[in-house]
């Protein structure tokens, strides 16, 4: 699925960069040649556009890369959601035409490109092989292409799991709201239905969760990761909705939720879910890391001090994360390379992470003391490097196939018309599976 704030790491990283621009002005590169007079010229002036979606705590890093790269101008284009992201980077990429010189892939689009990533420069020819060891050793393999022959994408963040809960509302409702004795509230998902139930029963204008889709989410990537390694579909691509008991688990424990009519029934980064959180409309909600800047940035003044984090039920998981490519439609390969390097870098994820909470895949990154032992003083000093940190150390990652995404939202649709009420619970199941096998032709 990510705020600003001037960092003197960064101001580190810039001098650097702009040493490395010096050099190589004074050692006469390739984009500095004498003319017959013996002048230099000038580098070519540069626009580079980064096509993002959500929150990815770059707009700093932006700043820091222009100062060292006075040639450089960076324009970004960001929607709020990835569904919404994903039908204009599919007509980008389909097309060969309008997408950025730099395009964020999330994790369950990215299994798409890799059937085109000819429509993608290889990063191994811009300095790529030197990269591996920047990088968990998962988040790495996922940006090769499955031959090894291409370095299709430069890791970004990962999504290790919590859960976001308004202490304010839990302290209405008569319940601990410490995040230590809240997380021992719900070891397990029943125990978070439970606690949900006791909420309600005192503070009932208010829903427990804002839909079904960020539990169903966070229990299919913690049952796959748990179990077979994938969800919707196996490692050969075929649909397993019907067969893969995570799937079922996974939807059986978000329809309880449904059939209780404990949720809002939205869907996140949408209008409504962004308007939401400047009111009392619900109290909960799975988080990754990179939901915390969407929290911050939509609930605003609203919401400071009253939100913290806890652990999630079931302990473990992630949700999200992505990775940085370069479209072969871009006028300046080089260029973009340099740049997404600079943005997938340690210093970079340390400088997305104080910005966005974006949980590093970088282990240096995740060393720093800057992540390591963050504090969010938005979300009532919560020790968040401390809390996702213990959570990314236990990331199994999970297949995830081409058409992921669209299988993924014809499920999530089918929850949501149990909570409005359009159909029945006992035929969710069923019209979920009718859904999928759809979605997947």
């Amino acid at each position: 699925m990510r705020f600003s704030r001037r960092r003197g790491s960064l101001s580190a990283v810039a001098a650097t960069l702009a040493g490395v621009l010096a050099l190589a002005t004074a050692c006469g590169g390739n984009d500095n040649k004498k003319n017959n007079a013996g002048a230099s010229k000038a580098p070519e002036k540069v626009t580079l556009t980064v096509d993002i979606f959500g929150e990815f705590g770059y707009d700093q890093l932006y700043k820091q890369y222009m100062a060292a790269h006075p040639n450089v101008t960076i324009k970004q284009r960001k929607v709020s959601s990835l569904d919404d992201y994903k039908p204009r980077i599919q007509q980008w990429i389909g097309t060969g035409s309008g997408a950025g010189d730099v395009v964020a892939l999330e994790e369950g689009i990215l299994p798409l490109y890799m059937q085109q990533a000819n429509k993608f420069v290889n990063l191994f020819d811009y300095g790529g092989r030197s990269l591996q060891n920047n990088f968990l050793p998962w988040k790495w393999q996922a940006g090769l292409t499955p031959n090894g022959q291409q370095l299709l994408g430069l890791g970004t963040d990962i999504g290790p799991l919590a859960m976001c809960y308004r202490a304010d509302l839990f302290k209405k409702a008569g319940l601990p709201s410490s995040r230590d004795e809240v997380s021992k509230l719900w070891p397990t998902w029943d125990a978070f239905l439970s606690t949900g139930q006791k909420f309600m029963s005192k503070v009932p204008k208010t829903k427990w969760l804002d839909g079904p889709t960020a539990v169903l989410r966070a229990t299919m990537l913690q049952n796959a990761g748990a179990g077979p390694g994938y969800s919707y579909f196996d490692k050969s691509n075929n649909l397993v909705v019907e067969t893969n008991p995570a799937v079922k688990q996974a939807f059986d424990t978000s329809l309880k939720f449904e059939q209780a009519k404990m949720t809002s029934d939205m869907a996140i980064f949408t209008p409504p879910w962004q308007t939401s959180l400047k009111r009392d409309t619900f109290a909960a909600i799975p988080c990754p890391s990179w939901m915390l800047g969407g929290i911050e940035q939509f609930s605003g003044s609203f919401g400071k001090g009253k939100w913290d984090v806890a652990g999630i039920p079931g302990g473990g998981g992630y949700w999200g994360g992505s990775w940085l490519a370069v479209p072969k439609q871009t006028k300046h390969p080089k260029e973009a390379a340099e740049l997404a390097e600079f943005l997938t870098s340690s210093q970079g994820q340390v400088g997305a992470f104080k910005d966005k909470n974006t949980f590093p895949s970088s282990p240096q990154a995740e060393q720093d003391p800057a992540v390591s032992a963050a504090k969010s003083a938005y979300f009532n000093d919560a020790p968040t490097g401390q809390i996702f940190g213990s959570m990314a150390s236990q990331v199994k990652p999970v297949y995830l196939g081409p058409k992921n995404e669209d299988v993924r939202a014809a499920v999530e649709n089918v929850l949501i018309a149990v909570g409005q009420g359009k159909v029945k619970p006992a035929d969710a199941w069923g019209k979920a599976v009718d859904a999928a096998k759809k979605a997947a032709r």
